[in-house]
């Protein structure tokens, strides 16, 4: 059975989907539909922007979510595709990584383009705002093991820090206001972590923090048309397959503020039939998490 997997923020890079636009009628028919759905020329940006232009909040998530979904649509139409090995074919499930979550919904049809990427400009814009409200951040904790960096984490009850990220075994990442997450550091390292590393974000995802955000984008999820999937969606908050549209609805609002639960993504799909992960979109982050997993995986990306 092969699984797609679609990655998330910070996955961004100059030039990314230009190669698309350039060699494929379909590719390039999409990106002009983005480009019009958004009322600028994100692919501007995309395909000549610097770095620094691509980590614009409008910019970011709608990038990597293009490239992602119209990537898909090219592996599973394209025999040429198949042959150089990057997949081929419709997927038998799909997951993605925070943001990634709402290109899997649209490989697995429940969220048409058109309002899977006017959903996540709305998240993107809700996001910026949240993190406007309040300073805070993020930290990857590795080697320790989940269960005690979740103890520590709780054990601070003056700030906001929880567990965000589970990426897989001996790495994860804390949220939160900056004086928990800070504390929250110092006494992992004192407890034994290996590193606990400040990471440079705006603000605190999938954490409490994100409230004003998830409260917001719930208005326009809510309202959004979702369809019965063709493949199950695992989906971040529960890391179990779903196909009900309505439990999608509702677990996709809760994602901004619960925790992503990768390893345990992986761990289900690995269970449930899974042979080949195809990393569909940016970046090559998510094959090497599901290697960590487990070792005898068989990845590739597209």
């Amino acid at each position: 059975m092969i699984a797609y997997l679609f990655p998330g923020q910070g996955s961004q890079f100059p030039g990314m989907g230009k190669e698309l636009y350039e060699n494929s009628a379909a590719a390039k028919e999409l990106f002009e539909r983005a480009n019009e759905i958004l009322g600028f020329r994100i692919t501007d940006t995309m395909f000549s922007g610097s770095e620094a232009d691509l980590k614009q909040t409008k910019i970011t998530q709608p990038a990597i979510f293009l490239h992602s979904v119209i990537l898909a649509e090219e592996i599973k139409n394209s025999p040429s595709l198949m042959r150089r090995g990057m997949g081929g074919g419709a997927p038998d499930m799909v997951a993605g990584h925070s943001l990634g979550e709402f290109s899997a919904l649209v490989a697995n049809k429940s969220l048409t383009f058109e309002d899977a990427l006017n959903l996540v400009l709305k998240r993107a814009l809700a996001m910026q705002k949240a993190c406007e409200a309040q300073p805070s951040t993020m930290a990857a904790v590795l080697g320790m093991d989940d269960k005690r960096v979740e103890e520590i984490c709780s054990s601070i009850t003056d700030e906001i820090v929880v567990t965000a990220n589970y990426n897989c075994p001996g790495q994860l990442v804390i949220s939160g206001s900056v004086k928990g997450v800070d504390l929250a550091c110092e006494k992992l390292k004192t407890a034994g972590a290996k590193r606990a590393i400040l990471l440079p974000v705006g603000g605190a995802f999938h954490s409490p923090l994100m409230e004003p955000a998830r409260a917001e984008l719930a208005e326009a999820i809510t309202a959004a048309r979702f369809s019965k999937p063709v493949c199950p969606v695992y989906q971040n908050v529960n890391a179990a397959p779903v196909f009900d549209p309505d439990e999608i609805k509702k677990n996709l609002i809760a994602q901004l503020t619960s925790p992503v639960r990768w390893t345990q993504t992986v761990e289900n799909m690995i269970r449930d039939g899974a042979k080949t992960f195809i990393e569909v979109g940016p970046g090559k982050v998510l094959q090497g998490l599901v290697k960590k997993v487990n070792r005898d995986a068989e990845v590739g990306s597209a």
